[in-house]
């Protein structure tokens, strides 16, 4: 069987038994998501950090190999949570949280514009949409950039790496109503944010 047929779950499982192809299928598989989670949760105030706190979440990633549980979460899961306590401590570090910033100038509009197209029914806007959507899209990373890091993240986990509420209140730690709150209040003040651009979108629905 191809590495890139095997689960996340079991690549993991044999690097831990010393397979160093099956980390590198792995870091190959995941190395945008968890980038894009990473730069999203620090935000545009510590942009500059996002390399540092990627390479940091591998390396714990590394070190965690043999803890790894496949019984008890996704693979994916279990590494945005170790993202998100890696974002977590580069927050803590720096005393701030968010500052706000232009970044119509953003490379990576992409990941917005599949959710917004998602959320509204759309999948390859016309020619003529096309700045519509990219000023959407821009528009809903400084939304995004705006939320709290705890809505934020449980927002990216939900959307990002399709996490139901009991994932993401495993990986974050916290009740089930807690982040069923985070997601709720994320997705209102998203809502809010994007304005005209989401005036006929139905607000998401937070089931488990």
């Amino acid at each position: 069987m191809q590495l890139n047929e095997i689960s996340d779950e079991a690549l993991m499982l044999a690097y831990a038994r010393g397979e160093g192809a099956a980390f590198e299928a792995l870091y190959r598989r995941h190395e945008g998501s968890l980038f894009r989670f990473v730069r999203r949760v620090l935000g545009s105030a510590l942009a500059a950090q996002t390399d540092e706190v990627f390479q940091d979440t591998w390396m714990k990633i590394i070190a965690a190999r043999a803890r790894f549980e496949p019984g008890c979460a996704r693979w994916k899961t279990w590494a945005f949570a170790i993202a998100h306590n890696a974002c977590l401590d580069q927050l803590r570090k720096s005393g701030r949280e968010v500052v706000q910033s232009d970044l119509a100038h953003s490379d990576d509009d992409s990941s917005p514009l599949d959710w917004l197209h998602s959320e509204l029914g759309k999948h390859s806007p016309s020619s003529e949409d096309s700045a519509h959507w990219r000023a959407a899209g821009q528009q809903l990373i400084r939304c995004l950039d705006k939320l709290p890091h705890a809505q934020r993240a449980a927002f990216l986990m939900h959307h990002e790496d399709d996490c139901t509420l009991q994932e993401i209140a495993g990986a974050l730690q916290i009740a089930l109503e807690a982040a069923k709150s985070r997601l709720r209040y994320a997705m209102t003040k998203l809502r809010g944010c994007m304005g005209v651009y989401l005036d006929d979108m139905p607000l998401v629905g937070c089931n488990a």
